[in-house]
């Protein structure tokens, strides 16, 4: 993730006026002057892979926080201004679920809430032309110009009894998260400092209660794998929220502790989602939006872990530097969410013309499993030398694409097969 500054912040680091700040190698949202050491600026702004950082469902503004936390009233501002990101994206991102219900879901549904479509359900919410009650939108409404079969889904999905008692959990589950959040922002008012601790202590207890329901193992189970992972980012995203409870509390180890927790939750959990991954059509929904997790939401997960453990090695002198910075840089600003197709989904459908269901799923679990992916180029190298094809050495696979081992490994892995196959049918 590369950070942008404002134009005459940027000129002056350029000019080698300011120094942007690293953290062991890693760049920070930070600039500071070269020679007295002042802070002076935070990032307005933040690319991944030369695109605006858009994640789907974590808050870019408590990557900033963090510093600002030595700012008490930007650091909070940057704190309720992620809440309320993380809250907008929780209510659609469970509203979805009424389309995608329980069981087996058709590919139509799942093409009306993939990634594309739930980016702009976000920005309906946003701008306040949708309302979200009880955790859920009127996807009648929202989706009324996706046909008559789309409606005819979220009926059936509203008649069945089995996701009836799934959003009976999730309706609960939301009511109690908003109630925390309600509480949370009140909490932040409070001038005195062991109460609005004790309140906040007590969102937590709240949070957590809420996070169990959308964690629940039975409910997850009975999910198809759309269905889980919709759960499931609605689970990180109450991660998120608890974390910043610690953080406005000022405990970084436990802040520092929890992002590494959820990174590596929402890497196993993609993994369990992705295994589960059944069909082309979960596929077509799935992979998108597991790319865009991967690429957007960890980094911003990692580069908050990056901007908090660079505060805990800071020396005292630079702690009394950081709390009397006078931040007059223009207000942090991430460009809005492009509601063109995702390139997330152009990738994917360039993938999908040149490799098969088997492939592009074990391309997607060679982003959170790269153990496997040498255990593909390990068998490649292998088959290949048996069958003279010189050239594909572990070394040459190491450089290659994931798209070129996951198709190679299951050419040979058929051409394997199938001479068993042959074989056995011989040797009767």
């Amino acid at each position: 993730m590369l950070f942008q500054f404002a134009p005459a912040i940027q000129a002056a680091i350029d000019a080698g006026k300011y120094l942007q700040v690293f953290s062991d190698g890693v760049p920070l949202s930070m600039a500071r002057d070269a020679v007295s050491g002042q802070f002076i600026a935070h990032a307005i702004g933040a690319t991944v892979n030369n695109s605006p950082l858009s994640p789907l469902i974590a808050a870019s503004n408590l990557v900033m926080s963090g510093a600002q936390m030595y700012q008490t009233q930007q650091g909070f501002t940057s704190v309720l201004n992620g809440l309320q990101t993380i809250q907008t994206s929780l209510g659609v991102l469970q509203a979805t679920t009424a389309l995608i219900g329980v069981g087996t879901v058709a590919a139509v549904a799942l093409t009306a809430v993939n990634l594309h479509q739930t980016l702009k359900l976000r920005k309906e919410v946003e701008q306040m032309r949708l309302e979200v009650k009880n955790g859920f939108i009127d996807l009648k409404q929202a989706l009324k110009d996706q046909g008559v079969e789309i409606r005819q889904i979220i009926e059936q999905v509203a008649q069945d009894i089995k996701f009836e008692q799934h959003r009976i959990a999730l309706v609960r589950a939301y009511g109690v998260f908003i109630q925390a959040m309600n509480r949370f922002r009140s909490a932040m008012q409070l001038q005195d400092f062991s109460r609005r601790n004790a309140e906040i202590d007590g969102v937590r207890g709240m949070l957590f209660t809420a996070l169990a329901d959308y964690s629940n193992p039975h409910l997850l189970e009975e999910t198809c794998a759309a269905g889980q992972l919709r759960r499931l980012e609605c689970a990180w995203a109450i991660e998120q929220v608890i974390v910043a409870t610690y953080q406005v509390q000022n405990e970084v180890s436990a802040v520092s502790d929890r992002l590494i927790l959820l990174q590596d939750k929402i890497c196993k959990d993609a993994l369990t989602v992705i295994n589960r991954c059944e069909s082309h059509d979960e596929l077509d929904f799935l992979f998108p939006e597991i790319i865009r997790i991967k690429n957007h939401d960890l980094a911003v997960l990692d580069s908050w872990q990056n901007h908090v453990d660079w505060m805990r090695s800071l020396p005292s002198s630079d702690l009394k530097l950081l709390s009397s910075a006078d931040f007059n840089s223009p207000e942090t600003h991430y460009p809005p969410i492009n509601l063109a197709e995702p390139p997330e989904q152009l990738v994917y459908e360039s993938l999908a013309e040149k490799s098969h269901f088997y492939s592009l799923r074990d391309q997607l679990l060679f982003l959170f499993e790269p153990e496997l992916r040498r255990e593909y180029e390990f068998y490649i190298s292998e088959q290949a030398g048996i069958t003279g094809y010189k050239t594909l050495v572990t070394s040459n696979l190491q450089q290659a694409s994931d798209l070129t081992v996951g198709n190679l490994y299951y050419y040979f892995k058929i051409r394997d097969e199938s001479k068993d196959e042959t074989e056995v049918v011989l040797a009767n």
